[in-house]
């Protein structure tokens, strides 16, 4: 058997449904068995847009999401969604070409060191010298990449070993499971939580990936204890719920922070130093327990005084059957907290200037979309907002990047998103900047015939560091930008561009567009004079009279 094609058959083997990328010339042998098999080709516009897109896949899905390259500058534009996937715990591979290995027939034209370069930013990466180690290599790539914590791997393909002959067969997947926690941890743990007076729980992004909401909530509704998220954590639970105590969209100084303050122990479920602190820890005011797949990375801001490491739904339903609710936990001053952060989430909620208002562009984007709806967000000053005021219902529902915070790809996010949910309505959120750095791929969109909306907001800026450097007093500078006329740039691509001229509009026009098929963008100018007056003195001010 000729290896590209075995290679794509172990590819099928571990149920890849689509690769996402650019192939080059080295990768022709390899795009040929692709073609008479099973799997999709995605072809994009870029390769970052492509690793983006495999990374979303396997957050969504749980399984590798696969990305094609050629060598050189087309391996190099994976070095972003590498870390992205690496960081953000998402499963993906990266497929590269690279020159023959056997015989050089070009010097070194074009050749880097792909696989030394993705060492630091993958679980593993490899060579293939020997189309009798296809099997192996491939199998192990998948293995990796899906175990907990999920990440990124790597295998580059030269082009003559991907034409030799082999006999090798493909290995299937192993049944595997995850780890139990240990018996004595939890017993441990359930003691500390039953012990304390104020227990508090909170939610990160370990939790969305394995999807434990039914656990989780059967443990909230038993225990009465209440909760927050991380951002990456938002709608493992429904944040209607009457115990919910807001996310913990900035590190300090919010209403949840408050409660954090109070709280003697906090259970700390899927969350990991990678994601920005949701709350910074201090010797000796409580204790928190870190339950998740992997044991705790210590840092100065984390540093659990107790460990349950082993499957998260598991060792929660373990916890739900060993707790009871206790008459002397307090949750009163939580309660208080509550009452007033829904009084602050409702203010600006009908805010009627324009250009748009934060407030009124979330709680306006949460009365259209349905609870199964996915909002995938770039990187940018609106995903503050967003993560603070928008009421997830449903798990992975609203897909941010709190870990790497890369901008350009919360518009190949939402192809992805699309592709593995059809059925279901898809916007991508993106701020101009970050929409100009991977906008192209509205052409792949339209390609595509995906029904798809994009929520372009534009303030003309890079808008957070603009925020930060008001923040720090510094004049502006560096910061604004011209832009082109996005609906005419949308309708260049075959997509349809749609401008609102009062705030009033924006819900008419979302709704239109979540209605019509077609790709769909909306230029909606946003107002973000108070960015540093809520974000950064009124909550703050707020939550300390409390």
């Amino acid at each position: 058997m000729k290896a590209s094609d075995l290679f794509v058959k172990a590819l099928e083997a571990e149920g890849v449904e689509y690769v996402f990328g650019i192939p080059g010339e080295e990768n022709l042998d390899l795009l040929e068995s692709l073609r008479q098999s099973s799997i999709k080709l995605v072809l994009t516009r870029h390769e970052q847009a492509a690793g983006f897109m495999a990374a979303t896949y396997g957050r969504l899905t749980g399984r590798a999401g696969v990305c094609l390259a050629t060598l050189g500058p087309g391996a190099t534009n994976l070095v972003t969604p590498a870390a992205y996937a690496n960081l953000g715990g998402m499963p993906m591979l990266m497929i590269t070409g690279q020159k023959p290995v056997k015989l050089s027939k070009q010097g070194h034209f074009q050749i880097v060191d792909v696989v030394d370069m993705m060492k630091p930013l993958t679980k593993y990466t490899r060579q293939i010298v020997s189309a009798d180690n296809i099997p192996a290599r491939v199998r192990e790539s998948f293995r990796r990449a899906e175990e907990e914590r999920p990440g990124a791997s790597h295998l580059e393909l030269p082009e003559d070993i991907a034409r030799d002959d082999t006999d090798a067969i493909v290995i299937p997947a192993s049944y595997h499971r995850r780890p139990i926690a240990d018996e004595k941890a939890v017993a441990h743990a359930a003691n500390a939580i039953r012990q304390a007076r104020r227990p508090l729980l909170m939610v990160g992004a370990g939790a969305n990936r394995k999807t434990c909401a039914k656990m989780l909530r059967a443990f909230i509704d038993h225990s009465g204890i209440p909760f927050f998220t991380t951002q990456m954590g938002k709608g493992v639970i429904d944040e209607d719920h009457p115990l919910w105590l807001g996310n913990a969209a900035l590190s300090d100084g919010d209403f949840v922070h408050r409660a954090i303050e109070q709280a003697d122990c906090i259970v700390n479920c899927g969350h990991d130093v990678i994601e920005k602190p949701p709350f910074f820890m201090r010797r000796g005011k409580r204790t928190v327990i870190h339950i998740n797949f992997s044991g705790a990375e210590v840092d100065t801001v984390y540093f659990p005084q107790i460990e349950v490491v082993g499957d998260v739904a598991n060792t929660i339903w373990q916890l739900t059957q060993a707790l009871e609710r206790q008459p002397h936990w307090d949750f009163s001053w939580f309660d208080t907290v509550r009452q007033h952060l829904e009084k602050h989430l409702d203010q600006g909620a009908s805010d009627a200037r324009f250009p748009i208002y934060p407030v009124r562009l979330v709680a306006d984007t949460r009365r259209v979309m349905p609870d199964s709806g996915i909002l995938c967000l770039d990187n940018g000053m609106y995903k503050l907002w967003y993560a603070r005021y928008y009421r997830c219902r449903q798990p992975n529902t609203l897909l941010l990047d709190n870990a790497l915070a890369t901008m350009g790809a919360g518009l190949p996010s939402a192809i992805a998103a699309k592709i593995v949910h059809p059925q279901r309505k898809v916007v991508a959120v993106v701020g101009d900047g970050g929409f100009m750095m991977n906008s192209q791929e509205l052409e792949t969109a339209v390609r595509l015939k995906l029904d798809l909306t994009v929520l372009l907001l534009r303030d003309d800026a890079y808008g957070m560091i603009k925020w930060k450097q008001a923040h720090m007093e510094f004049p502006n500078f560096g910061m604004d930008m011209g832009n082109p006329d996005f609906v005419r740039y949308a309708e260049s691509y075959g997509a349809h561009g749609h401008r609102p001229a009062s705030s009033d509009e924006f819900a008419v026009l979302l709704q239109h567009c979540l209605d019509t098929p077609g790709v769909h963008l909306i230029d909606v100018p946003i107002d973000y004079s108070d960015n540093d007056r809520v974000l950064n003195r009124e909550i703050r001010e707020l939550s300390q009279a409390i």
